[in-house]
């Protein structure tokens, strides 16, 4: 616990609903003299339920309510007073494509349970974002078992990847451990592009290799199955060619959607590169935005140097113009930043009908609408 806010000052509610559970935080607007850090912060286990119909927005509330009640008695109980939540942020996996029920229930939901007025609902790109980056332009990758790069100049996002195990997350955790058993399974067949190396930590992890296809397949976590066996890759990199070549694909890739997403060097004019479906027009390089950071949020840089010193040497080759920073802050402190942010009115980061909704705030239409 740090910093004591007057009694009756505002407050506000970060919260991160990730694939590990559901996370909250809770501090005071202003006059804590602890900058970005809440004054109290909860863990709630149970991941959110997702169902045919999206995100369970009632599970949610089920999880957080008493959450946040738990947190306002801790604050008053170190003296903080009544502890008014003015403002709200709820960061979520998947808030983009399945967050309808969110957006439609937890409103009218947070007002009326903790007298909220102020809500932004946020994809977990945006709160990564927000956490590593601020609200300053530049771009994130969040990488763990998937991959996606979001950036912005703070007049529109721009999404590169996060398409899924099947149609992309390319360079992530399930990408590297796939590309590694495959390599592994040439190896166990003979065939060119096989992996001794790689095909002895297959039968140590997961048995013979003619068995993995019955493993591997019946299974609804396969992205997690796969994505368990990059740190052996990473492991093998060092003594093994072939695992080296899987890092150093991963980095060309992470490195590329970082391009795809990062604001154009400043001085260059308009961006030409690609509409990936969630900028809402083209950047336009502005005076003084630049250079700019891409950070690297997520387990998957845990890997250390096998996958850092790939990345960053095609970070330097693809976007000179931009400094490559590990995040230390993440999505809950991003969450809680756009809540502080959104009380103040001092929010900068762009609005957006799925990555950054503010209800009753005009985020224009979709792109291509």
């Amino acid at each position: 616990m740090k910093g004591t806010a007057g009694a009756g000052a505002p407050w506000v509610l970060g919260v991160d609903s990730g694939g590990s559970g559901l996370r909250v935080a809770l501090g005071p607007v202003a006059g804590s003299g602890d900058g970005d850090v809440p004054v109290v912060t909860a863990d709630c286990a149970e991941p959110v339920r997702t169902g045919p119909s999206g995100i369970d927005a009632g599970h949610l509330l089920a999880q957080l309510l008493p959450a946040v009640a738990e947190l306002r008695t801790e604050a008053r109980g170190a003296g903080h007073g009544e502890v008014p939540v003015v403002a709200a942020a709820v960061g979520a996996a998947g808030m983009a494509t399945l967050g309808d029920r969110l957006r439609a229930e937890l409103p009218a939901a947070l007002e009326n349970a903790l007298g909220v007025r102020r809500l932004a609902l946020a994809a977990d790109a945006v709160t990564a974002y927000a956490g590593a980056v601020g609200q300053r332009p530049g771009a994130v990758v969040a990488a763990g078992t998937g991959m996606i790069a979001l950036g912005t100049d703070l007049t529109s996002w721009r999404r590169a990847d996060g398409w899924g195990h099947l149609l992309g997350d390319s360079g992530g955790g399930a990408w590297i451990g796939r590309a590694g058993l495959e390599a592994a399974m040439r190896a166990h067949d003979g065939r060119r592009g096989g992996s001794a190396t790689l095909l002895a930590r297959l039968r140590a992890v997961f048995g013979p290799a003619s068995e993995l296809p019955g493993l591997l397949y019946p299974r609804t976590d396969r992205p997690a199955l796969l994505a368990s066996f990059a740190p052996e890759v990473a492991r093998c990199a060092a003594a093994d060619p072939v695992a080296a070549g899987i890092l150093r694909e991963a980095a060309r890739h992470i490195a590329e959607a970082a391009v795809a997403v990062c604001p154009p060097a400043p001085g260059t004019g308009v961006d030409s590169g690609p509409d990936t479906g969630a900028a809402a027009g083209p950047y336009e390089a502005g005076e003084g935005h630049g250079p700019y950071e891409v950070a690297l949020n997520g387990g998957l840089f845990r890997m250390g140097a096998p996958l850092l010193v790939p990345l960053r040497e095609e970070l330097a080759r693809q976007l000179p113009y931009a400094t490559p920073v590990t995040a230390t802050d993440g999505p809950l402190t991003g969450a809680f930043r756009i809540a502080r942010a959104l009380a103040t009115d001092g929010l900068r980061l762009p609005l957006h009908p799925t990555l950054l909704h503010v209800p009753g705030a005009h985020t224009g239409p979709e792109p291509g609408g």
